[in-house]
């Protein structure tokens, strides 16, 4: 359905085939439901949606495939399709929250009128698949069917003689699901809202090792930036141990560094 000007609309690829809807496209399907998420990330309280099961926006995509939500501000998430298709009742459901035009919902910041909306991917039961913050992307504007990160970017991968088992390769994984939403590393990945984090120079070269951490734990207090977008990884987020092999893996990294162009790119 074509879109007025002025009406928001998402994009979604997969299978092949690219759809656009609005909001009142998707509210108007009959698999919408109301839903009532008791501990919404973006809103830090509890929230009522209506929306649709990612199941059924995704049927025909098999459990194997990767697929993308992206903003239009540089931050891109790459979730693994089977947690997104999986409908059991005691499991972990993913949504897609959309915002109606004649009830809009509150601002994410004091003094800013936007909202997650139109297009929010929101949780129940996400600690039984163990899903992070970075797994709620919200004002998305397209959904698309991707090979998965490590295919695309072959260049963040750990060196092949790691061992699946070690602090680097589970640190490959909180790079993943943490921050290639908004950093790239070695110019691979889809998310730019952040910096690159291994060249020209890893930020494990740079920044001392209790800053780094600072600086994971709480942006603000190490930078003041208040329009960053950078949330503030605690420990109920981001373990210790977690952040300890995220860094082994970035240090890893800085011995794995792709050359850059005379452009910098």
């Amino acid at each position: 359905m074509a879109a007025h000007a002025s009406e928001p609309t998402l994009t979604v690829t997969v299978g092949g085939k690219t759809a656009t809807h609005t909001p009142g496209d998707l509210l108007g399907q009959p698999g919408v439901v109301t839903i009532n998420v008791p501990n919404d990330v973006a809103y830090r309280r509890p929230m009522t949606f209506r929306a649709l099961p990612m199941a059924t926006l995704l049927a025909g995509v098999p459990p194997s495939a990767s697929v993308r939500f992206s903003d239009s501000t540089g931050f891109s998430a790459t979730l693994p399709a089977a947690a997104l298709l999986a409908s059991a009742d005691d499991g972990a459901r993913a949504y897609l929250a959309i915002e109606p035009a004649d009830a809009q919902w509150p601002p994410l910041r004091s003094g800013n009128p936007a909202s997650a909306g139109p297009f929010y991917l929101v949780w129940l039961n996400p600690e039984r698949a163990r899903i992070v913050s970075e797994q709620w992307p919200f004002q998305v504007a397209k959904i698309d069917q991707v090979a998965s990160l490590g295919v695309r970017y072959p260049a963040i991968l750990p060196a092949p003689n790691i061992s699946p088992n070690s602090s680097v390769a589970r640190g490959y994984v909180v790079f993943t699901k943490n921050c290639i939403v908004c950093h790239t590393l070695n110019l691979g990945g889809d998310g730019w809202a952040g910096p690159d984090l291994n060249v020209p120079y890893s930020a494990t070269e740079y920044m001392r090792a209790d800053a780094l951490r600072r600086l994971v734990r709480d942006p603000q207090s190490l930078r003041r930036y208040p329009a960053t977008r950078m949330p503030a990884f605690d420990t109920a987020t981001l373990s210790d141990r977690e952040l300890n092999d995220l860094f082994d893996y970035l240090r890893h990294m800085a011995n794995r560094k792709v050359p850059l162009s005379p452009t910098g790119k």
